[in-house]
């Protein structure tokens, strides 16, 4: 046993936002963190979520024991359909979380075959030579855990996604003590969630926005509209609280809304008031001040319920000059563009919208700032470090809180490590190791094959930056050749007067191209597209430096 390794393997979420997925390895022994998904840039078009490629777990599928899970965050269960398309792997989570992953798996149709084992904090599940033991952690959704992972060489404390709320709404403190016992007795290894570093200081607690959701209450005379995250269970209950105080009835308006309040409530993680709801087709009969709507979409998703009410277009919800909408959720970056379109149109409907930063505050952080991680450095004392979670630039800077720690307590290394880098760990010490294969898988989930391969996304964005161009030929299939000059078809390649010119000419290079073949060549198409496309690629991008998709098309008559 003494000569195996312990390998850190991060699969995505390093180096990069979402994805998270973390194998950890000893010997031949598996176990995997998280398996997230993101959503993709801009210049993705057409993809609808982006994963890790899991093709490490698949090559070694024999060897994973399970997949353990922090919470129930896209970014940390939204690609474990995908994984388990590949490999079969028990789930291990809380009550809340295997919830929203049952409900994800419903809609891959693989629930039936999926074997998933519930745990709560406190809880110890071994697979292999890994103990696991769960400890609660405070974020911005329920039944957060992390991981103390105990291994032949040491114990891992991996945090999960967190912030040390000393004042939760449920009551359930963080477990500071668990992490403080496992400090003293020792830490091999520490990886901590590295998202909010660069902010000083604390993150405020939950319980800071409920004056600001108050004013809001006493405030608004009209329809109180409030967009926050489905995932928000904390600050939905204390909507619903305050509706009650305020004497309004709340509706619940959105797919993903519906769906998590219903989750939360069945496993008692959320107090509804009895008579307080509202059914979506009573929501325009009751009087706006007495209406409380919650509506999922904050960040302008485009067919998110909040956007189609930005545009008129909801079934159940109409704005109307003097409602209120409160966005209580940050602007993610890369959204800002999506969610001010969206306020505009609220805006031009006549409602009052309140959003961003302010005191007191709409929306609060459910990730740990400096002072909170420090804390955690401290409390744990782990003889290696590897931040996690985050851009290059935030683990750069959650490595530089960790310096302290090297003279005081023991930290022998930090390590800096981006998906696919993997850490060695031995008795003699830890180092980089060889990097594995890793990279991200694009899903269309409206395509027949739901994997976009790379080729495809390039033809789509060469489409949208240069447009395309259609030659069709029509040749005599006795005589060899043309049937009059070629027609040209195009879109968005040029505008119909820019191009009648060069089409005009583009029609002469083909007809040329087709006379000077030989009679063989013009009797195999598959040549005679290739030299046709060559030809009108050289002469397009001279005439007018653009470089359009050109697919000849030959019609035999």
């Amino acid at each position: 046993m003494s000569d195996k390794k312990l390998q850190i393997i991060p699969l995505g979420g390093l180096g990069e936002f979402g994805m998270n997925s973390m194998a950890i390895r000893y010997g031949d022994d598996i176990i995997v963190v998280d398996a997230g998904m993101m959503f993709p840039d801009d210049e993705l078009l057409g993809v609808d979520i982006v994963t890790p490629d899991f093709t490490y777990l698949e090559q070694n599928a024999s060897k994973v024991r399970g997949l353990v899970l922090t919470h129930g965050h896209e970014d940390h269960i939204g690609g474990i359909p995908f994984l388990l398309g590949q490999v079969q792997v028990p789930i291990y989570g809380t009550a809340f979380t295997l919830a929203l992953v049952e409900r994800r798996l419903e809609e891959h149709e693989m629930l039936n075959d999926a074997v998933l084992h519930t745990v709560k904090p406190g809880d110890k599940v071994v697979l292999g030579p890994f103990s696991i033991e769960f400890i609660h952690v405070t974020h911005s959704t329920v039944s957060c855990v992390a991981l103390a992972i105990t291994t032949p060489l040491g114990v891992i404390i991996h945090t999960g996604d967190f912030k040390v709320d000393p004042t939760p709404t449920d009551n359930l403190l963080f477990d500071l003590h668990t992490f403080a016992e496992y400090g003293k007795r020792g830490v091999l290894l520490l990886l901590s969630d590295s998202t909010n570093v660069d902010r000083p200081g604390y993150t405020e607690s939950e319980r800071a926005v409920r004056p600001r959701l108050e004013d809001l209450f006493v405030r608004s005379d009209r329809r109180l509209i409030i967009s926050c995250f489905s995932s928000s269970i904390h600050r939905l209950q204390q909507i619903l609280d305050l509706a009650k105080e305020h004497g309004r009835k709340v509706a619940f308006r959105g797919r993903s809304m519906n769906t998590t309040t219903e989750i939360a409530h069945d496993l008692g993680l959320l107090t509804i008031p009895n008579g307080i709801l509202l059914r979506p087709q009573d929501i325009m009969q009751t009087a706006p001040s007495k209406l409380a709507v919650v509506v999922s979409g904050t960040q302008g998703e485009p067919m998110s319920a909040l956007s189609r009410v930005a545009v008129d277009n909801h079934k159940s919800l109409t704005i109307q000059p003097g409602d209120t909408v409160a966005l209580s959720a940050r602007i993610i970056p890369g959204n800002e563009k999506a969610i001010y379109r969206m306020m505009n149109h609220l805006a031009r409907r006549g409602a009052d919208i309140v959003y961003g930063s302010m005191n007191p505050p709409l929306h609060v952080s459910g990730h740990g700032c400096a002072e909170e991680l420090r804390l955690i450095l401290n409390l744990v004392r782990p003889r290696f470090f590897v931040p996690v979670h985050g851009e290059y630039r935030q683990l750069a800077r959650h490595a530089q809180l960790a310096q302290h720690l090297s003279h005081s307590s023991g930290l022998e290394a930090t390590f800096l490590m981006e998906s696919g880098d993997t850490l060695e760990i031995d008795r003699e010490g830890a180092r980089k190791g060889e990097q594995v294969a890793v990279g991200r898988v694009c899903i269309d989930s409206g395509s027949l094959d739901e994997v976009v391969e790379d080729i495809v996304i390039r033809d789509r964005r060469h489409l949208s930056e240069d447009g395309f161009v259609l030659p069709i030929i029509a040749i005599n299939k006795h005589t060899g050749r043309s049937e009059g000059l070629p027609e040209i078809v195009s879109r968005g390649f040029m505008s119909l007067e820019e191009s009648a010119t060069v089409i005009q000419d583009a029609r002469l290079v083909v007809m040329k191209t087709l006379d000077n073949s030989t009679t063989e060549e013009r009797g195999d198409w598959g040549v005679m597209q290739e030299k046709i496309r060559g030809d009108l690629k050289r002469f397009l991008t001279k005439q007018t430096s653009r470089r359009p998709l050109i697919m000849p098309v030959i019609l035999e008559v």
